[in-house]
């Protein structure tokens, strides 16, 4: 492929490039322009980078900058900036500082008054929810989940009411555990899309409810691997009117003898529902 050379980059600059997340077609003639002129590329991982750059023909030189670095080798790249150089911040995959490195060096130009232009292109992120199926006027990208069972329910109970979709990076070996915990926190009606090996080979995205998606990655190894994004629709509080008969008979037996916080729970409990909407209906019916 043969690179333009009709887009002029200005010094100093730091520019933020997307790469590819999986189909190396989706790299923009806009990013391969700005790769090819600059005088230094800042990456994740300099072999990683090496190989994409090779693949178009690029030779500009590369600088590691990456989780275990950036903190310090942030204002050593600032101070090549100062003197007049261009710089293309790259990750392994995807727009940079997207759970990416990144961020520290970005507020280290601007601090120090350094031109920062952010190219458009591939996100796992919003890839993902163009295609899930839920809600994509709000939603929130949240990053990995926690690797350990209680930071990840923790996680899953602050945004269990929350209404608007989230997003969220999951790596294949802790896939079932993060869905075992996203079902016993957020129940099996919730339903969540599971976006794996995106713009690859073999792409799968699927969405359903929380507990026919836990048992489909069960059932399936291939599930399993890959690169993966999470997304949970938001919360949807029941209606005071969604609430059965049956519910409210019980409710109603509880409430002469336990108070309605308490009653709510158990029916809650019992019936699978929602406790909000009963306790709301208790109020306005039995005070």
């Amino acid at each position: 492929m043969t690179v333009s050379k009709t887009l002029p980059v200005e010094s100093p600059t730091l520019y933020i490039v997307p790469t590819p997340i999986g189909n190396l077609g989706d790299i923009t003639q806009r990013a391969l322009d700005v790769l090819s002129r600059v005088d230094l590329v800042a990456a994740e991982d300099t072999r990683h980078t090496g190989k994409l750059l090779s693949h178009f023909g690029i030779n500009t030189k590369t600088y590691a900058l990456h989780d275990h670095n950036e903190q310090q080798k942030s204002q050593v790249l600032v101070d090549k900036l100062l003197t007049g150089l261009t710089i293309a911040l790259v990750s392994d995959a995807g727009t940079p500082l997207i759970s990416d490195p990144g961020y520290h060096l970005v507020n280290h130009c601007r601090q120090a008054g350094v031109k920062v232009v952010p190219l458009p292109g591939a996100c796992a992120v919003i890839t993902a929810l163009c295609a899930s199926g839920l809600p994509s006027d709000r939603f929130s990208f949240e990053g990995f989940l926690p690797a350990k069972s209680k930071g990840r329910k923790d996680k899953l109970n602050e945004i269990s009411t929350v209404e608007r979709t989230c997003v969220f990076y999951e790596s294949p070996h802790r896939i079932l555990d993060s869905l075992n915990d996203m079902l016993d926190i957020l129940g099996p009606d919730r339903e969540v899309a599971l976006a794996r090996e995106l713009t690859k080979t073999f792409e799968t995205i699927q969405s359903m409810p929380l507990g026919e998606l836990v048992n489909w990655v069960k059932s399936d190894p291939n599930q399993q691997r890959g690169e993966m994004v999470l997304l949970v629709h938001g919360y949807r509080a029941l209606a005071v009117n969604d609430i059965s008969e049956e519910e409210k008979r019980a409710l109603t037996l509880l409430c002469k003898e336990l108070p309605l916080k308490k009653a709510s729970a158990l029916v809650a409990e019992l019936y699978s529902t929602k406790k909000n909407a009963l306790y709301k209906w208790g109020l306005e019916n039995l005070s």
